[in-house]
């Protein structure tokens, strides 16, 4: 049988990120390879594309397809006009932004990192509670990405935000075990909870200091 899934754009849920709209293409086809999204800009003049610069880590080389309307692009200081069919190569670490002309204004996004597989790290289902987070409403975060953890436990960065927030809200047992199996997933969170002020809560526990030994 062949593994192919079919999906209609406008059929995928659309979530929100720092004010920009956004359809999780990659996250939706359960995509591997290559990280794929669709920004929509709902009014005239609103932002489609939030800016990446070089500090961001999530700014990797990018592919941008207008897809729908019109969009004026800001790459390093330079306006690029793109009307739908118009293609917009950005490479790491370049200052990259987009805003829409025409309401419905809709741009594909594809990234991957030179020289390395793709790291699928679940920030699609990670955003949409990014506010609440911010708000410091950690245990209703916790909650609610603990289902988002069981229905995709593919992401490792969920499972480091997810032991966040529940050390924040006095879960400590939950939190270490999912700090645990974020640093058994990928390596790089022993060192992001050595500096994690989230984890302060927990860093004094004979658990807490044996995963960051290893």
């Amino acid at each position: 049988m062949a593994g192919y899934m079919v999906a209609h754009l406008d059929a995928i849920e659309e979530f929100n990120d720092a004010g920009c709209h956004y359809r999780p293409i990659r996250h939706h086809l359960g995509i591997t390879a290559f990280g794929v999204t669709a920004w929509t800009a709902h009014s005239a003049g609103d932002l489609v594309i939030n800016e990446h610069d070089e500090d961001d880590p999530t700014a990797d080389q990018e592919l941008f397809l207008v897809l729908r309307g019109h969009a004026v692009f800001e790459i390093d200081g330079d306006q690029v006009d793109a009307p739908a069919g118009t293609l917009v190569s950005a490479p790491p670490r370049t200052k990259r932004t987009a805003s829409a002309t025409q309401a419905g204004t809709t741009v594909i996004a594809l990234e991957g990192t030179p020289g390395r597989a793709y790291d699928a790290r679940g920030w699609e289902v990670w955003a949409p509670l990014a506010p609440l987070y911010q708000a410091g409403r950690y245990a209703e975060v916790a909650d609610r990405l603990g289902d988002l953890v069981a229905a995709s436990p593919q992401y490792h960065m969920l499972f480091f935000n997810l032991a966040c927030c529940e050390s924040r809200s006095g879960r400590t047992s939950d939190a270490l075990d999912h700090l645990q199996h974020a640093i058994d997933m990928s390596a790089e969170f022993r060192a992001s909870a050595t500096t994690d002020s989230d984890l302060d809560p927990i860093r004094n526990e004979p658990a807490f200091k044996q995963l960051i030994k290893g």
